[in-house]
């Protein structure tokens, strides 16, 4: 008589954690359906001379509803590329 194996504990493999990027931002423009374009500001720092400066950048948001105007501020993230340059979705 042998003893029966014991079955091993075998962890099924998880998939990696995606970190969705998260921006806050200001509407400038809604006159695209389904689409919002939002300015986001960010501070910068000189390399040498330790100056602050403003950089902003404008990227073009999903809004499924059509419900934000012009200078609503918004909250959006990361998602699957929605046409050639909608890589974002709102969330607030």
């Amino acid at each position: 008589m042998t003893a029966p194996k014991a079955k091993s504990a075998v962890k099924p493999q998880s998939k990696p954690e995606v970190i969705n990027r998260q921006f806050n931002g200001v509407v400038v423009s809604d006159k695209n359906d389904k689409t919002i374009v939002v300015k986001v500001e960010t501070v910068k720092k000189h390399p040498k001379y330790q100056k602050r400066y403003i950089v902003s950048r404008r990227y073009k948001v999903h809004d499924e509803k059509n419900q934000y105007q012009v200078g609503d501020q918004v909250v959006f993230v990361e998602c699957r590329p929605l046409s050639k340059d909608k890589r974002w979705r709102v969330i607030k």
